[in-house]
């Protein structure tokens, strides 16, 4: 092999999932409210618009383009509003145990959470008979249920 080389080749690869996902949570969390100014400038046949995003906050800085930018606070999901469609969380049944979404703490959204044990009956011991019948026995099942308040 020689060693004169004229051309060299390169790959371009995209960033893991696991990266991007880092990097979009990082820019929503760090995501600014805005007020928008529209000056609609016409530009030769094209219509282009200049759109001016001005901090919703004065005291901030205005947004470059590699921000993360929004117009309207997000409803609060945690209460009840039937004109948006949001249940709420009131009544919802959550994870004591659980420190993800499905825990009590995040999901009653620091209400708190009420806890009570059910006896329940449920089929159990359930055997197949040729052919074509099953026989359960009905057994009481204790349950311990948190529900947020």
């Amino acid at each position: 092999m020689s060693g004169s080389c004229t051309a060299k080749t390169c790959w371009m690869r995209l960033p893991s999932f696991r990266d991007v996902g880092n990097n979009l949570k990082d820019r929503f969390d760090g995501a600014s409210r805005v007020l928008v100014s529209n000056h609609g400038n016409f530009r030769g046949f094209r219509k282009k618009y200049k759109f001016q995003l001005k901090p919703f906050d004065p005291s901030h800085k205005a947004p470059t383009r590699k921000d993360l930018v929004y117009f309207e606070n997000s409803p609060d999901f945690c209460v009840a509003n039937p004109k948006l469609g949001v249940p709420g969380t009131r009544g919802r049944v959550c994870n004591d145990t659980s420190i993800g979404v499905d825990g009590c703490e995040l999901m009653c959204c620091g209400r708190g959470h009420k806890t009570e044990t059910r006896e329940e009956l449920e089929r159990c011991n359930c055997t197949f008979h040729w052919c074509c019948t099953v026989h359960c026995k009905v057994c009481r099942a204790r349950r311990t249920v948190n529900t947020c308040l």
